[in-house]
C-alpha cells in the first residue's frame, strides 16, 4: 500500500498545481473562449463597447499580454457575453466553479482562485485582470507560471507559503474535488499532502516557503514540469 499511498501524495501534488492551470481553462470554456472555430467573422465590437468598465485600447492590451490583437476579440467578446458590466466579482466565480465540480464544494477554492485575479485587491476582476492572468498560465514562461501558482498559494501575499496556508488550499482542492472523487481521504490526507510539499519544497527547513524554493524544486520535479507544458497550445 506504501507505493500506491506515495503516488496518491505524488499525484496530487501535481494536481494541486495542474488545477490552478485547468481551472482558468474551465473558466474559459464557460466564457465560451475555447471555441475559436470561426474567428473570421468576429467583428471589431471592442472599441464600441456600452459596458460599465471600460477596458484600454487592444493596442495596449496587446503589447501587455501575448494574445494576438485577433484572440484579445474573442476573449473581450466572450467575457462581454457572460458578464455585461465588464467586471466578475466572487459570486460569479462561486457559481461557475459549481457548475463545473458538482459533486464537491468549490467556494473556497474559487475564492482563492478568485484572490490571485484581483491583483489590485477591489473586489472584482476586470477583462485586463482576467487577461493578464491567462497570458501568463497560457503564455507565461514556465517560471511566469510557478510565481503564478505561488501567488495563489501565498494566501496573505507576504512572499512565503506556510504550512497553514498549503493546508487552506489543500483543503480547498479535496473539498472541490468531492468526497466520492476521494472517498477514504479525510482530514489526515490534506495535511499529510502539506508534510510531503514542504519535505519537498522547504529546503532549509524554515517552517515556510519562499518563491526561490518554490521555483527551484518544481523545475526539478518532472510531473510538474509535464503538467506545465500541457496548456502551450491551447489557443
Amino acid at each position: 500500500g506504501g507505493a500506491l499511498e506515495t503516488w496518491e501524495v505524488e499525484g496530487l501534488q501535481t494536481v494541486g498545481i495542474l488545477l490552478v492551470v485547468c481551472s482558468s481553462l474551465k473558466l474559459m470554456h464557460f466564457l465560451g473562449l475555447i471555441d475559436l472555430s470561426s474567428p473570421d467573422s468576429i467583428e471589431d465590437d471592442f472599441e464600441l463597447s456600452t459596458v460599465c468598465h471600460r477596458p484600454e485600447s487592444m493596442d495596449k492590451l496587446q503589447e501587455q499580454t501575448k494574445f494576438t490583437k485577433k484572440e484579445l476579440q474573442v476573449l473581450y467578446r466572450g467575457f462581454k457575453n457572460e458578464c455585461p458590466s465588464g467586471v466578475v466579482n466572487e459570486e460569479n466565480f462561486k457559481t461557475i466553479y459549481s457548475q463545473f465540480f458538482p459533486q464537491g464544494d468549490s467556494s473556497m477554492y474559487a475564492h482563492f482562485l478568485f484572490e490571485a485575479f484581483d491583483t489590485d485587491k477591489n473586489g472584482s476582476v476586470s477583462f485586463e485582470d482576467f487577461v493578464f492572468g491567462l497570458s501568463i498560465i497560457l503564455r507565461g514562461t514556465i517560471n511566469d507560471r510557478l510565481n503564478w501558482a505561488f501567488n495563489l498559494y501565498d494566501l496573505n501575499k507576504d512572499g512565503c507559503i506556510t504550512k497553514e496556508e498549503m493546508l487552506d488550499i489543500m483543503k480547498s482542492i479535496y473539498d472541490m474535488m468531492g468526497k466520492c472523487t476521494y472517498p477514504n481521504m479525510q482530514d489526515e490526507a490534506p495535511r499529510e499532502h502539506v508534510e510531503n510539499f514542504f519535505q519537498k519544497m522547504d529546503r532549509n527547513k524554515d517552517g515556510v516557503v519562499t518563491i526561490e524554493e518554490f521555483i527551484e524544486s518544481c523545475q526539478k520535479d518532472e510531473n510538474i514540469m509535464q503538467s506545465m507544458q500541457l496548456f502551450d497550445n491551447v489557443i
